[in-house]
């Protein structure tokens, strides 16, 4: 059936909502693609739902090339297979927690790791069922703290997640080249700038991961990148080139001074400057080491203070924090934390009052870059007092290292060679080596080839298909509105019927069923009392990848396609408008 505008259930927008912080999230709203049901929730429209569904095709299409089966649970799910994996817990306030009216626990699910793995031991028993790799297309829900930028970050939205089950690690390793594999088709096809990322796994687990993120600005995801040696990682994965130890047998003695008024690092690098000079070079903030103090609450509420010693140029980047740490929350000491460890000098704190053998307890980690023998300016524990030339390895030696400090554009690469620089980025997949956490924490097990019964090593793959509709509309649009890839747009080409009289919408309407019957799909603006101003307006705002006008130029003979990712027109006799349309989507579709 031809779609209309007259009878299209849309209505677009001439103003932004004023909710929407993002591009996307503006014209897809402007466009009459969704509507704001609630915070991070949202109703999809004929139009929206005509884009979601040729982005799940696309994916669909490559699942199922690498052999993948589709499958699909419920979302809402009982309790007891999170309660096993841990992540009943785990997922803390992000997972939402319903009961039925026998007061038994459910959830909205996350995702479906836990289901998968049921599932296939319901059914797998021997090796024979192996590989095995199945898919499903379906709704997530996760309680954000602060949905934004629309489709971007809600807390529902639509996944595609896929599981395979094999009987080895060698088997695990070719499963996740396959899916490697099929994502990078698909993302190349959804028409938008990626770029593939080592990651940290999270919730997930399991040994290794990658991420897959769209270029964009406005993306909350931070990567590093080197030109040089094509290393890339997420910021919360990326590495700190670890220096060699330095000799230190003609370091001086440690020695405490009086350093009045410098609980900074500002400070003390000023005091250090002005009281303690050097020959060779001036006092930087980098000599110094802090002692950042935190306090990490665990999920089961249990609270565990621990100290973070990093260079005292270099804050602590809050999403290393979280990957460091999870599935703990951490907050800063607070002055009643101080109150109950007396021995610590706010503004002076050193690694003497520090480490899990001094008198604090208090488990003392330290950044890579506090290697053997590296001279440090630190707090000497008392108010008002440094100590100079502390040396790790010597004087102090943390309890053990972490990677939370930030990463700075022309830091040195991890693997010797070039520099990083920074980008930001969505997220739009994340592949995951998950090995057996899943599979041993509810038993999935099969018989070998000797009999002997192993468990299962699994793999996770999940691609954020809403998001991806977000992540090509953030991509690709201009000052008018969208300017779909031909490949997701919700026609190939919007006819519009602009001008008086009964001949320009007969025409309209018979170049728009000839076109459907050449295979191309139509979207017919045949509003009647609707200027041509707003025709085109609504039509640079859809985002139809082709317009074809039928308007006053039909009195001379003549048609015109407009191309809305290039603006170029052409004029042609309406008997060849279809054949030419006909052409230039083949090209695009191909392209």
């Amino acid at each position: 059936m031809l779609l209309k505008m007259s009878s299209l259930f849309a209505r677009t927008l001439r103003e932004d909502p004023v909710d929407a912080e993002v591009a996307s999230h503006r014209l897809l709203v402007r466009g009459s693609y969704i509507r704001r049901a609630a915070p991070g929730i949202y109703s999809w429209l004929p139009l929206g739902l005509r884009v979601l569904g040729k982005v799940e095709r696309v994916v669909r299409e490559e699942m199922d090339a690498i052999g993948a089966q589709e499958v699909h649970f419920p979302a809402l799910l009982p309790r007891e297979p999170y309660e096993a994996s841990g992540r009943w817990t785990e997922y803390g306030e992000n997972l939402f927690r319903l009961k039925d009216r026998k007061q038994a626990d459910y959830l909205l699910a996350p995702t479906h790791e836990e289901m998968f793995t049921l599932l296939v031991k319901d059914l797998c028993s021997s090796y024979k069922d192996l590989p095995l790799s199945l898919y499903q297309v379906q709704n997530k829900y996760r309680d954000e703290a602060r949905p934004r930028a629309g489709l971007l970050r809600g807390r529902e939205f639509i996944m595609k997640d896929s599981y395979s089950f094999d009987i080895d690690d060698a088997g695990l390793d070719a499963s996740y080249a396959k899916h490697r594999e099929a994502y990078v088709k698909i993302f190349d096809r959804l028409g938008f700038e990626y770029v593939v990322v080592s990651a940290h796994s999270g919730a997930m687990g399991g040994s290794r991961s990658e991420e897959f993120l769209a270029k964009a600005d406005i993306g909350e995801d931070t990567y590093v990148e080197c030109k040089t040696c094509g290393y890339t990682a997420n910021v919360e994965a990326a590495t700190v080139p670890v220096p060699p130890p330095l000799p230190y047998d003609d370091a001086p003695a440690a020695h405490a001074e009086d350093t009045p008024g410098t609980p900074t690092i500002e400070t003390l690098v000023e005091h250090l400057n002005a009281r303690f000079p050097r020959k060779d070079r001036s006092w930087e903030a980098g000599d110094t080491l802090k002692n950042v103090l935190f306090v990490l609450t665990h999920p089961d509420g249990t609270r565990e203070p621990v100290a973070i010693g990093v260079p005292g140029d270099r804050e602590i980047d809050a999403k290393r924090m979280e990957a460091a740490f999870y599935p703990s929350t951490f907050a800063p000491f607070a002055d009643e934390d101080f109150a109950a460890h007396p021995a610590l000098a706010k503004g002076y704190i050193g690694p003497g009052a520090l480490g899990e053998d001094s008198p604090s307890r208090i488990r003392f980690v330290a950044d890579p870059r506090v290697v053997e023998g590296t001279r440090w300016v630190t707090g000497a524990d008392e108010h008002g007092k440094h100590v100079l030339d502390l040396v790790a390895g010597r004087d102090f030696t943390p309890d053990g290292t972490i990677e939370v400090a930030e990463v700075w554009p022309g830091d040195p690469c991890p693997n010797g060679d070039g520099i990083l620089e920074t980008a930001r980025g969505i997220e739009m997949g994340h592949v995951f080596a998950l090995g057996r956490k899943y599979a041993e924490a509810l038993d999935l097990r099969v018989l070998d080839e000797n009999g002997k019964s192993v468990v299962v090593t699994m793999g996770s793959y999940g691609i954020g298909v809403t998001r991806a509709v977000a992540a090509i509309a953030e991509a690709n649009n201009d000052g008018l509105g969208l300017v779909w890839p031909m490949q997701v747009a919700p026609a190939h080409v919007h006819v519009l019927a602009t001008g008086k009289g009964p001949e320009i919408l007969e025409t309209a309407e018979r170049l728009s069923r000839e076109l459907e019957a050449a295979g191309v799909e139509v979207l017919l603006d045949d509003r009647p009392k609707v200027s041509a101003g707003v025709k085109f307006a609504d039509s640079e705002l859809i985002g139809v990848p082709l317009g074809l006008v039928v308007g006053r130029g039909l009195a001379d003979g003549v048609v015109e396609i407009r191309q809305r990712r290039t603006g170029e027109q052409e004029q042609v006799a309406p008997d060849l408008a279809v054949a030419r349309i006909r052409e230039l989507v083949d090209s695009a579709l191909e392209g």
